[in-house]
């Protein structure tokens, strides 16, 4: 059986919901974690390949001694793994990376401390880049469906890489720092992807004879932790000196702490007003350290954080958007903006302003479970009589509504407000309303 080590603790991929089971109610709290059994069980189902194709194989690996087994890589760390370690953090493999997944509070404890206080997560595995140059700006067009060029300087905007099809490379944020500079963060599971596509990029630009430079920062050399809650802003103002009442949702601005510069971002993915704050390792346990000695602030996990994006209605990369999803099917057509739209010039313009315009044939809704076991990843949408027409992506309790949510995929007829529909969990049935998302209302700063 294979583990792993974390000073003495271990996961067991293979067996993991049993693992799980012991973490405190982890099992009925998060929806993504139970993809890792998922992906463990289709590991599985892939050694059973076909008897010949393995006679094959095994034949040419004799005939050639040269030839070498390649090894997993192994699981990354963030520049905080120890804090992690040393506050009885429950590591688990997300993503490549070894995160907590949970500290000694239940991950529904820890959901309803962040939506009531503030809560701190490692999002340090997440992808850092510095995108600099003349071209920069058109540079991040031609790949993303947002306007930069009018992106006011110090404004960060959600938006999304695009192929050719109209389907999500990823989803990330951009922010402005003048109109040569630009900070990008996207997500930990799309890295090898998102840094493919902007070299590659920036070979045609250079091709073109046009000034794009990239910078992508090292886990273990930058830091990122999200400061999440309602008192997220005045515990962050105990330990920095500029106003962050100046500081609007999807705004950024540079400072510096104990001698070093760090980066201070108005948003997040819990729903609650909070910010990102990006900074060199070397300081990063210090000021971690300074915040948790506030008043009701305390570490939070993997777990937390996947049932508090859920309430708010937020996407999961590799579950509820991929390549084979469009922003319009996904509800995300606002990320395509009106000048883009015009010009008609990203990745996948025809498709995804095709259907726009016509709509498209399946359309992601939120959906509320007042009875019966949560409905996650995977399980089957059905008409009240019966026929199968759509999937779950995401899925769990809802710690703040005390109800079942999930988020799926429905043709659009389906997808009316109040609309009736049926889940399917272990071959039962159990009724669903189609719910406007978010499920649990944001509270973002907009400082009116």
């Amino acid at each position: 059986m294979l583990r792993f080590g974390v000073r003495g603790r271990s996961i067991c991929p293979e067996s993991l919901e049993k693992c799980l089971d012991t973490l405190g109610g982890f099992r009925e709290t998060s929806s993504y974690i139970f993809s890792l059994e998922r992906d463990v069980s289709k590991s599985r189902t892939t050694r059973l390949i076909d008897a010949k194709a393995q006679s094959n194989r095994e034949a040419e690996q004799r005939r050639s001694s040269s030839t070498l087994t390649k090894p997993a890589p192994e699981p990354r760390k963030t520049c905080l793994y120890d804090l992690h370690v040393e506050n009885r953090g429950k590591i688990v493999n997300f993503s490549g990376w070894l995160l907590p997944v949970q500290y000694q509070d239940a991950i529904a404890a820890s959901h309803v401390h962040t939506r009531t206080f503030a809560s701190l997560f490692d999002v340090g595995h997440m992808l850092q880049t510095r995108v600099t140059g003349k071209d920069a700006t058109i540079f991040l067009e031609s790949l993303t469906t947002s306007d930069l060029k009018n992106l006011e300087k110090g404004s960060a905007v959600l938006t999304v890489f695009t192929n050719e099809n109209g389907g999500i490379i990823d989803d990330l944020i951009i922010t402005k720092d003048d109109d040569d500079k630009y900070f990008v963060v996207s997500n930990a599971s799309r890295r090898d992807e998102d840094s493919r596509l902007l070299l590659q990029q920036q070979d045609v630009f250079k091709i073109q004879g046009k000034s794009v430079s990239l910078e992508f920062l090292h886990p273990l050399e930058q830091s990122l932790v999200a400061l999440q809650g309602p008192t997220a802003a005045s515990v962050l103002q105990t330990v920095v000196k500029c106003d962050l009442r100046n500081l609007k949702f999807m705004r950024c601005m540079n400072t510096e702490i104990l001698g070093s510069p760090i980066r201070i971002s108005r948003c997040g993915y819990t729903g609650e007003d909070g910010f990102e704050i990006s900074m060199p390792a070397k300081i990063a346990c210090i000021l971690v350290q300074m915040i948790l000695g506030t008043p009701d602030t305390k570490l939070a996990g993997l777990g937390a954080r996947d049932s508090l994006r859920l309430e708010a209605g937020l996407c999961l990369y590799g579950h509820d958007i991929d390549e084979e999803i469009t922003p319009v099917e996904a509800g995300l057509s606002w990320l395509v903006a009106k000048r883009r739209r015009a010009e008609e010039n990203f990745p996948g313009a025809e498709k995804i302003l095709y259907q726009i315009k016509s709509g498209a044939k399946k359309k992601r809704i939120g959906l509320t479970i007042m009875h019966g076991p949560p409905a996650r990843e995977g399980a089957c949408i059905l008409t009240p009589e019966g026929e199968h027409v759509g999937k779950i992506t995401s899925g769990g309790p809802s710690p703040t509504l005390g109800r079942s949510i999930a988020m799926g995929y429905v043709p659009p007829e389906l997808a009316q407000y109040g609309g009736k529909v049926l889940v399917e969990v272990r071959t039962k049935t159990y009724k669903a309303t189609v719910t406007k998302m978010p499920f649990v209302k944001t509270n973002y700063y907009t400082a009116k």
